[in-house]
């Protein structure tokens, strides 16, 4: 037997199967489009959401601290997948899993806290500490020569 016909011989199942979900898709295209209502009323252009009408731009601003809120929601997530995985593999790791286990909590943990130290955690915006003494600006209005003195 060559090597054609034992490649065919062999993926001929997936390949009746991937033409049958081809198929299968494009029948249901045509379908929708020819049984699919033909309106083109203004109000069917607007995207429609659980009952509620869009109000506003689709196209608002977001502020950078959500997107910093998005990455470490996936930074976390991917933490959860990895410990996940680990816990299941716990039993054949033994302790050399557990250390790096623990090394990568650790390492984890250590970013996390110098988040919090440099304030890229904190959603109120930053105030000064530098304040302006009232003696200072009372001294400097007696001091001045077009102030009138009381």
């Amino acid at each position: 037997m060559s090597t054609t016909t034992e490649v065919i011989a062999h993926h001929w199942a997936f390949a009746v199967f991937l033409i049958g979900a081809v198929g299968l898709c494009g029948l249901m295209l045509l379908g929708a489009f020819f049984l699919g209502g033909r309106a083109r009323a203004r109000a069917k252009n607007v995207p429609y959401e659980s009952g509620i009408d869009s109000v506003g731009s689709a196209r608002m601003r977001l502020s950078a601290k959500f997107y910093l809120v998005a990455m470490f929601f996936v930074i976390f997530d991917v933490e959860a997948l990895y410990l996940y995985a680990w816990s299941i593999s716990i039993r054949e790791s033994g302790w050399v899993g557990f250390i790096e286990a623990t090394i990568f909590i650790l390492v984890l943990l250590a970013g996390l806290v110098y988040l919090v130290r440099i304030g890229a955690l904190d959603w109120t915006p930053a105030r000064s500490n530098r304040r302006v003494s009232k003696p200072s600006i009372v001294k400097y209005a007696s001091s001045h020569p077009d102030i009138p003195k009381n």
